[in-house]
């Protein structure tokens, strides 16, 4: 999954560093870049000595759309953090914030040999591990947001309340700032998610929210942000922290569950957001939402109200919509990581449409007396 490199560092200075700080590490290095990772550029770097591998993810280049973005200093602390526990992570190594190494602040840790799927649905493995390794990437959730972040010293790691609002506030200085990024050859801004402002003024009446919880959150929990082991079915490490915090389970939740809410929704499907193989019964061995729902219960020991999944849900693709609002105004600028940039930057407004028909119907729920709480 790694090839040429496409957005170039100074490896003679990363050796030079990586001597100096991680004797671990022996020099000198082969660099290749992952043609994964939306956001932070992420390098493969191999001991020619040994043949030992490490990854390092570092901020993209240039002026940053948001101060918020790009923090691998958190990723390093959360990966840190969890190492003692249960929750599989690869082993961080260093933290490096001196911009003049390889032009920004990167960090590096262990490389996990295994298998990382982008489509959910996992092709080429059997029913029966197929079932397995969807209940060991719920599980291995619930193991993570069993983590008291007192107890690894990661109280201070982000706010323990009030995280919904919390996210529309962010939102809002990001997403502004993304809708004014302007391509660099067509001079065309990105602009905003189709109906940004409707949606935020729904999600921001807390009366309809669900019940506040604080645990840790990932922050984009999802089957390809997750490494395999090499041949049996679970999970061996998790991957892309970037957005990690102390917030509300039901978030990560709904993100790793989005292919079933998606495959449900004719309007996902119009817009080509929708996996077919996620239709009930379509792939052998697949779990229905109902049962991750339930592994995932019996692990942090409370139960998942049907209303609150439903919210949780709907801010899931809007908040989806922003993130891709995000991939598009990087490819404007030209500091998109990943080699499937445009693609993504392409579904942004299709996505948005997407939440905002989403919303709709849990209005028309509301009006029905379908929803209690909704």
């Amino acid at each position: 999954m790694a090839g040429p490199i496409r957005q170039p560092i100074n490896i003679a200075n990363l050796e030079r560093y990586i001597q100096n700080n991680v004797p671990e590490i022996k020099t000198p290095l082969d660099v290749k870049q992952f043609g994964y990772g939306q956001s932070n550029p992420t390098y493969l770097l191999t001991s020619t000595p040994n043949g030992s591998k490490y990854v390092m993810r570092k901020k993209p280049p240039g002026t940053l759309l948001s101060k918020t973005a790009h923090q691998v200093d958190r990723e390093y602390r959360i990966i840190y953090a969890l190492e003692p526990t249960n929750v599989p992570v690869p082993r961080a190594l260093c933290l490096c914030e001196d911009d003049s190494i390889v032009g920004t602040a990167f960090y590096i840790m262990s490389f996990l040999p295994g298998r990382i799927y982008e489509d959910p649905a996992l092709p080429g493995v059997s029913a029966e591990d197929r079932r397995a390794m969807w209940k060991s990437a719920v599980e291995t959730l619930g193991k993570f947001h069993s983590v008291k972040p007192a107890d690894v010293g990661m109280q201070g790691f982000g706010r323990a309340s009030n995280f919904y609002n919390r996210q529309l506030k962010t939102f809002a200085t990001i997403s502004a700032a993304q809708a004014k990024a302007v391509d660099v050859e067509s001079g065309v801004p990105v602009g905003n998610v189709p109906h940004y402002l409707e949606m935020t003024k729904f999600f921001g009446q807390e009366a309809t929210q669900p019940k506040d919880r604080s645990t840790f959150v990932h922050g984009d929990y999802k089957i390809d942000n997750m490494v395999f082991h090499p041949t049996e079915p679970y999970v061996i490490g998790i991957l892309d922290w970037e957005m990690a915090t102390i917030g509300h389970p039901l978030s990560d939740v709904t993100n790793l569950l989005m292919p079933f809410t998606t495959a449900s929704s004719p309007k996902a499907r119009s817009v080509g957001r929708a996996n077919p193989a996620f239709v009930a019964g379509a792939t052998p061995g697949l779990p229905t939402k109902d049962e991750c729902t339930a592994w995932y219960e019996a692990v942090v020991a409370w139960k998942v109200l049907e209303t609150d999944m439903t919210w949780a849900d709907a801010f899931g693709i809007f908040r989806g919509s922003v993130i891709m609002q995000g991939i598009a105004a990087r490819f404007a600028l030209r500091q998109a990581s990943s080699e499937k940039a445009g693609d993504y930057a392409a579904q942004m407004k299709p996505f948005g449409e997407m939440g905002w028909d989403f919303i709709q119907e849990l209005m028309r729920k509301m009006e029905g007396g379908e929803k209690a709480r909704l």
